[in-house]
């Protein structure tokens, strides 16, 4: 009989265990061949099904029930195309990985091409396939030091995974060779080359000169997104970016086939708040300011509000005249009227709304960008124009909002309430107990990814086996191999390979994408 174990793993999402890849395909193909209502992601992994849900459509324990209540005979139906990928097997890691297994370096060659793989799922970065099957004898584990660069086309082993590296990016997997086969590209109508089911097979070309090996074609393709204003209509432009201003939106959802993760604004509730009091749609793209330094300009007429972080906020008209402005209340500009942000003094992510939303095209369905993926539009620079769409005369404002209490400052302990696992088992008794005893000080490696935190002690596994990739969701603190806790964001990757201890409650996400570096944090256990 088939046991599924329900890891909790944030008040949204769950993680059901399974015994095999198999099981986990098969438990995929259920539920989309016969969707629950309520499920918003699945993302599967090695032996794991991460399920997303909205609890206002259906609890936990409800999910829980109808999932373990599917039968496991299902499969995913198999694709009928069948890609070969051309490699150049010169890779740094080929010698050991022959050394590992007590082979040559041809041999291991001719064991990787002499056999067809299947697209099992995908996840970690957009177009990053795990490859299933082949010669069961190439089973390697990761590298224990990863690389912090590895270059895009790299084709490496894990475990008894193959892949190929979409982009340039850290990892962990030992590299065989590398391909000029792009994995990703945003000018096909499916970004993603290889799609869960596929039929792949590696093919030696090391012998070739590399321009009849394959054609070189970048691995990532971002098209811009800006283009000048319509001409009588209105646009922003902006005059100084900040450190980093991107547009962000309700997120990039449906993609994880892709690889591709959700991503959107670090403040859900910040970016609501500001669509609303411009009369957009609550999940419209806005201008994201991290700290301060922002500028744009009005050509035309608009009507801006800005919400998130505390700080001044000054309008500079054509003529000079300059005054502090509110936030948190619709503001109408004019032509050649200039807004400008200050320094935060809590929080640090402002967002700015303008009333009809940007006409910019979006990709793959959003205007997010995605640090990470390298997914959306790039970061905002100087003399950009961002054209506004068009409005209908006498569209509706909101009323002005007061401020959320409390933003995070560099002085405070930030208390963020966490909900324990799914891996809390790979912990000793004591870590779990000092996740949330000791406070961490947030490094200046944080980023959209992640906030990385540094403690007095590290966090000490009891289990150091090598853990299964597996689905990752906004809010998990996932535990690296130095003990020092990194707390994903919405840049994360839609997979990981070390193991998340706790994750940060849903009501307290938008809290954590305000807190700056510097700022202790303290974790808060729920009642569970």
């Amino acid at each position: 009989m088939t046991t599924m174990r329900f890891l909790p793993v944030n008040l949204n999402a769950v993680l059901v265990e399974l015994e095999d890849l198999p099981q986990t395909l098969a438990l995929l193909a259920s539920l989309r061949a016969e969707p629950i209502a309520g499920i918003e992601e699945l993302v599967p992994a090695a032996r794991t099904l991460l399920i997303t849900f909205r609890p206002a459509a259906i609890a936990a324990d409800e999910l829980a029930r109808q999932v373990g209540a599917r039968s496991l005979d299902a499969s995913e139906a198999r694709s009928e195309r069948r890609i070969e990928i051309p490699v150049r097997y010169d890779g740094e890691d080929l010698a050991e990985v022959a050394g590992l297994l007590g082979i040559t370096p041809d041999e291991v060659v001719r064991r990787h091409t002499g056999s067809d793989y299947t697209v099992a799922f995908t996840g970690f970065a957009p177009g990053f396939a795990y490859l299933s099957g082949g010669d069961p004898s190439l089973n390697v584990p990761r590298r224990k030091v990863p690389r912090t660069r590895i270059p895009a086309g790299a084709v490496g082993l894990a475990g008894s995974f193959s892949g190929v590296y979409p982009q340039a990016s850290p990892g962990g997997w030992q590299i065989l060779g590398i391909t000029d086969a792009p994995m990703w590209d945003l000018s096909r109508e499916t970004p993603a080359l290889l799609q869960p089911g596929d039929t792949v097979r590696f093919v030696d070309v090391t012998a070739l000169p590399v321009s009849k090996a394959a054609p070189s074609v970048p691995a990532i393709q971002t098209p811009c997104a800006f283009a000048a204003a319509t001409p009588g209509g209105c646009a922003l432009e902006i005059r100084a970016p900040g450190l980093q201003s991107l547009l962000q939106d309700g997120g990039r959802h449906g993609q994880a086939k892709q690889g591709v993760s959700a991503s959107g604004a670090m403040d859900r509730r910040s970016l609501q708040a500001a669509n609303r009091l411009v009369g957009n749609a609550s999940d419209t793209a806005c201008i994201e300011v991290a700290y301060g330094g922002f500028q744009l300009a009005c050509r035309g007429d608009a009507v801006v509000a800005v919400t998130g972080a505390e700080g001044s906020v000054t309008l500079t008209r054509a003529d000079g005249a300059r005054w502090p402005l509110p936030r948190y209340q619709p503001v109408a500009l004019a032509e050649g009227d200039v807004l400008a942000l200050g320094e935060p003094t809590a929080g640090i992510r402002s967002y700015i709304a303008v009333r009809g939303g940007f006409d910019i095209a979006p990709v793959l369905g959003s205007l997010s960008s995605d640090t990470l993926a390298r997914v959306g539009p790039a970061a905002l620079a100087a003399r950009d124009v961002l054209p506004v769409r068009a409005v209908s005369a006498g569209a509706l404002v909101g009323e002005p909002e007061a401020p959320p209490a409390g933003l995070p400052t560099v002085h405070d302990e930030v208390v963020l309430d966490i909900v324990i696992g799914p891996r809390t088992d790979w912990f000793t008794p004591d870590a779990v107990e000092l996740l949330c005893a000791q406070a961490w000080t947030v490094t200046p490696q944080s980023n959209r990814v992640g906030i990385r935190l540094a403690g007095e002690q590290a966090l000490q596994r009891a289990n150091h086996a090598e853990l299964p990739s597996e689905g990752t969701a906004r809010g998990s603190i996932q535990v690296p191999a130095s003990g020092q806790p990194v707390l994903f964001l919405a840049d994360h990757p839609l997979t990981g390979g070390y193991p998340v201890i706790a994750s940060v409650a849903t009501h307290h996400l938008d809290r954590a994408g305000q807190i700056p570096v510097n700022a202790r944090v303290r974790f808060r256990p729920m009642a569970q």
